[in-house]
């Protein structure tokens, strides 16, 4: 079943082998977005779960306007944002010019060994910087960089444009960059 038409027709006749294939190539990615949605992983697995749900309740008014892969993302996008709106109500997208400093301490790491950017100790820095983000940066980032998805696919899941997409991805960026660089920075100085 690699045909997406085939997958989609198996998942609109109920076959229980498409569910399968459906659920098995697309289960981690929903997780890991879920995951950088929500950053909890019990609301990761809620999330999985009512995505799947939802997207079987759903299938049968798929239009192929999408592909399946971003039409799930979607739907799993706004189920992390439900779960985290239910549960942080408190929390504000922010959106605006200026929601986020400028970038203040840039250090140049490019230049320090791939052990140490590939370090777990580098790796919990990042993670910690792209959780710390706000969630309308860290959504566009992890489907853009982490995910590796197409900017016109991002924007389709995000319910974005391509350019706001741009604009965020952006911004992600320059404030990641400027949360690891007192880190990396350090090595550099050293």
């Amino acid at each position: 079943m690699n045909d997406e038409s085939a997958l989609i027709d198996g998942l609109r006749q109920r076959d229980s082998q498409a569910f399968a294939t459906f659920f098995e190539t697309y289960a981690d990615r929903v997780y890991r977005l879920a995951l950088s949605v929500t950053g909890s992983e019990a609301d990761a697995e809620e999330t999985v779960q009512a995505t799947f749900i939802s997207a079987l309740e759903a299938i049968d008014r798929f239009q192929h306007h999408a592909r399946l892969g971003t039409w799930l993302y979607r739907i799993a996008y706004n189920h992390a944002l439900m779960i985290l709106r239910r549960r942080r109500p408190e929390e504000i997208l922010p959106d605006g010019d200026d929601a986020l400093p400028a970038p203040s301490a840039l250090a140049d790491w490019s230049t320090l060994p791939e052990d140490r950017l590939l370090s777990r100790e580098a790796q919990e820095i990042l993670q910690q910087a792209i959780a710390s983000l706000p969630i309308t940066l860290r959504a566009a980032f992890v489907c853009r960089d982490i995910e590796g998805l197409s900017t016109a696919d991002c924007a389709q899941i995000l319910g974005i444009s391509e350019g706001a997409l741009k604009v965020r991805l952006h911004r992600a960026r320059l404030t990641l960059r400027e949360r690891v660089s007192e880190y990396f920075g350090e090595w550099v100085a050293s």
